[in-house]
């Protein structure tokens, strides 16, 4: 039986009915490699605009969509950030609003609080405080922040929270990572990306150069943190291998339990015009090279998955992420520009799309829910979001997948499962992630290393009939918004 709210899926448009060949499929997504990934949806205005609702039904829509949904996760969004590096896609705001960090904190607490009056109190499953660069305000409204969320909501006993940081804030102020420590926060994730001075340089992240790393990592550690995450960037322009490598190795020596890998997705960035310049030989051969570099040190991970932990039995992920992909559970975000999802629904916040600080901040004011875009989705554009975002650990969780939605991944995608496990892309397993099932009784679906290879065709298999046709008949040398 689908959990609640499941069956309050919109009817699908046309365009959400159609069938297309698998085969033809997945060379679409291998085509548009740089597209078609786990950043679901692509092309909002052909794929999701006909969903989307009207203002005045947003907090009729909103609270039927949470109903029955007790167990949810937070993510809070502070877009600051002293430069945008040029690789971002995200909601940040520059320099000339940086000096608005006080008001913004302020508008996020209010947030919560009029989400706590229209839902009431649910229990968070985990918060992952990202952005931006959430360690960019003083440590004091990080404090009065998770002081509002317990305010208003109750935790699982295992409730876990997260933050991002940067080489130069690490390196520069302890006293603020030593703070995070004490009012709670568990994880902390520190954006190195790459080593490489030059690409630094393009990339606009020259102020958190290599000088910064050791200290940084020294700080983390001085202040109590036992989960340290490394993010890294490859499938660069320019990023040759022997850079890739030393930035691995520099990662490695910094010793965290955790090293997350993200492929560039050049998708409204500054550089998307570079896009052309790299080709699936290069991502092939980067990733390769990683999963040999991290796996002899003792960093783990299956086909496709991409973060790297040396943890046994610990997924390398923050408990709010890694409930969003094994379980698919609904999350609520807060902040500029922020996304929500639930079984029925995907919002993003005011300011998503002009980035600025003006249309939220406006809305909190006024008391009213600051969402710019709601879509009342059908069934099938939900279940290729979980899909998608499982693909985080390249595989699908079977059960989690039959309780949300009611049918069995098979049922809902027969064309796909008999493709992929046909051309040895996927295989069914035992997760790595805690199974209480009997060993060798397989819960997920989990792509092959042949599968990982080809992450974007297989991905692309999963998606709503709509996207599936973008995809099919989009040119990949041309931009996409």
């Amino acid at each position: 039986m689908a959990l609640p709210g499941t069956e309050r899926c919109a009817r699908p448009v046309a365009a959400d009915e159609m069938v297309f060949a698998p085969a033809d499929v997945f060379a679409a997504g291998e085509r548009n490699h740089h597209i078609s990934n786990t950043a679901y949806p692509i092309a909002h205005r052909e794929t999701f605009w006909p969903y989307r609702v009207e203002r005045e039904r947003h907090v009729e829509i909103v609270k039927d969509a949470f109903a029955g949904l007790d167990e949810i996760c937070l993510y809070s969004h502070i877009p600051f950030c002293e430069t945008r590096c040029y690789f971002c896609e995200y909601t940040v705001v520059g320099k000339k609003e940086l000096d608005a960090t006080k008001e913004y904190m302020a508008a996020l607490n209010r947030e919560i609080a009029i989400y706590a009056d229209l839902l009431g109190e649910r229990t968070l499953a985990g918060l992952d405080i990202g952005g931006g660069t959430p360690s960019f305000p003083v440590a004091e409204l990080i404090a009065e922040h998770l002081d509002t969320i317990h305010k208003h909501f109750k935790v699982i006993a295992d409730f876990e929270v997260s933050i991002e940081t940067t080489p130069k804030i690490a390196s520069l102020e302890p006293d603020k990572i030593h703070a995070y420590k004490q009012m709670g926060i568990d994880r902390i994730s520190m954006g190195v990306q790459v080593t490489q001075p030059d690409l630094l340089k393009v990339l606009g992240r020259e102020t958190n150069g290599i000088e910064h790393h050791l200290r940084a990592r020294d700080h983390i550690r001085d202040a109590g943190f036992s989960k340290f995450n490394i993010d890294l960037m490859y499938g660069f322009a320019g990023q040759s291998t022997a850079s890739w490598q030393a930035t691995l190795k520099h990662a490695i020596h910094l010793d965290p339990e955790y090293v997350t890998l993200y492929r560039m997705r050049y998708k409204l960035t500054r550089i998307s015009h570079q896009a052309s310049e790299v080709h699936m030989q290069q991502v092939h051969e980067q990733a390769a090279l990683a999963k040999q570099i991290l796996s002899a040190a003792g960093y783990i991970a299956n086909p496709g998955k991409n973060t790297y932990s040396r943890v046994r039995n610990d997924t390398g992920t923050s408990g709010y992420l890694t409930r969003r992909v094994v379980k698919g559970t609904p999350y609520l975000g807060v902040g500029l520009g922020a996304q929500t999802f639930t079984h029925s629904t995907i919002a993003y916040n005011s300011g998503a799309v002009g980035k600025n600080l003006s249309p939220y901040l406006r809305d909190v004011a006024k008391g009213i829910l600051p969402i710019q875009d709601l879509y009342h989705l059908p069934a099938a554009h939900m279940m290729a979001k979980m899909v998608a975002v499982s693909f985080y650990f390249g595989e699908v969780n079977l059960s989690a997948f039959e309780q949300k939605f009611g049918v069995t991944l098979e049922q809902a995608y027969p064309a796909a499962v008999e493709y992929v496990m046909n051309e040895g892309l996927m295989e069914y397993a035992q997760s790595d992630n805690g199974s209480e099932l009997p060993n060798h009784v397989p819960d997920v679906l989990r792509l092959t290393p042949h599968g990982a290879k080809h992450f974007n065709g297989t991905i692309a298999l999963f998606f709503a009939p709509s996207m599936q046709k973008y995809l099919i008949s989009h040119d990949p040398t041309i931009a996409t918004g």
